[in-house]
């Protein structure tokens, strides 16, 4: 929360605007956690993970900044292409595409490719040739708030040979990828990673194949109900572990922070629609409805994995445990009810709360229109 987007805010309910829940999100605080990762870890390349939030004011800001782009199709490719980024500083990063969509961005201009199969090795190879391509592992991601699953990556021991098949059709066997979990709260969760990288980096060397980039993946935090290392720390972490696995030859190394970037310089403006209990009985937890749900944004409060922090008008006043979910005519559609949350008693109707955290993975999770409510209106400045 910055006084430029409280400003916004206020700003847009003297003018009436105020017509349903709305993200603001502050230039500012994105320009100071670029300078916080170059600084953290100089060395390193930062390709921003578009996916998170491809606002356009986002991605020019960040590539005046001289930042590179992870991507993920080639919407985002086209995306990065138009804030000023030129190709070669742009990585398709998703290892599922379609052969097209790999001949397209090759036309763009992309030479850098994620790879976890050998499927997907000869796709490009036979659409992109000489290209670099770099395997994804998978490795723990215990510590992560928002744990990833086996959807993506290979184990390291069929990592080599996906590497050496590239390197047999052409393309450049570029390096390894890995991801230790979205929002992963413990720096010292890449070591074991980069062990498994050093690793893939000795064996193909001794088949006459030289690797030459660790791509460590996102994974850095953004502060929610709980306090998170600095960045430094895992700038500090992630160079302890290099050279601990790496020795001297410290290879090529890039990151692709997303929630890391810009979950910290969002905000949302909700309201609350409803207040109710569902027995008279029940005189403890209330039902507090708001105009934005799972649906409208925030679908990572799946499970209730990422938890953000809820301001009030009456907040310092008593308060009692409460359901909170949205709008919509979906029984799902509820953010948190295994751990409730404690919110004023004096709480009304018609009040507007702040939720913050939130840009990040919200504005690309609001649905087109369902139920009819219209897409998280957005606000960059």
């Amino acid at each position: 929360m910055t006084d430029r987007i409280l400003e916004f805010l206020a700003e847009r309910r003297r003018n009436g605007r105020d017509n349903g829940p709305c993200l603001v999100v502050d230039l500012d605080v994105v320009r100071e956690n670029y300078i916080g990762f170059a600084k953290a870890l100089p060395d390193t390349r930062v390709f921003y993970a578009v996916k998170a939030n491809p606002a356009p004011e986002v991605l020019s800001l960040l590539a005046s900044l001289g930042s590179c782009f992870d991507t993920a199709s080639v919407v985002e490719i086209e995306q990065a292409l138009a804030a000023g980024a030129p190709s070669d500083r742009i990585s398709f990063g998703n290892t599922i595409k379609k052969e097209r969509d790999v001949a397209r961005a090759y036309a763009l201009g992309v030479r850098l490719f994620a790879v976890d199969c050998e499927a997907e090795v000869e796709k490009i190879a036979r659409v992109a040739p000489g290209s670099k391509v770099f395997c994804r592992i998978l490795c723990d991601g215990s510590g992560a708030e928002w744990p990833l699953s086996r959807k993506f990556g290979c184990v390291p021991e069929m990592a080599t040979g996906v590497l050496e098949h590239a390197h047999r059709l052409g393309l450049n066997a570029y390096g390894v990828s890995f991801h230790v979990g979205s929002q992963q709260t413990n720096p010292r969760m890449w070591d074991g990673a980069l062990q498994s990288a050093a690793d893939i980096f000795r064996e193909l060397a001794e088949r006459g194949i030289n690797l030459q980039m660790v791509n460590l993946g996102g994974g850095f935090p953004t502060k929610y109900l709980k306090n998170v290392p600095a960045v430094k720390q895992y700038g500090a972490a992630i160079f302890r572990a290099l050279s601990k696995h790496f020795g001297n030859r410290i290879p090529e190394t890039i990151i692709e922070p997303g929630r890391g970037m810009v979950g910290n310089a969002g905000l949302i403006e909700a309201e609350v629609v409803l207040i109710s209990k569902k027995s008279a009985e029940d005189s403890e937890i209330r039902w507090v409805y708001l105009d934005i749900g799972k649906f409208n944004g925030l679908a990572e409060t799946t499970d209730e994995m990422i938890r953000y922090p809820i301001r009030t008008p009456a907040d310092g006043a008593p308060t009692s445990p409460c359901v909170i979910a949205g709008p919509s005519c979906d029984s799902v559609d509820v953010l948190y009810e295994k751990q409730p949350y404690q919110l004023p008693i004096s709480l009304e109707i018609g009040a507007k709360v702040l939720i913050e955290g939130t840009g990040a993975y919200t504005t690309t999770y609001s649905a087109v229109g369902f139920n009819g409510f219209p897409p998280l209106e957005t606000h960059v400045i």
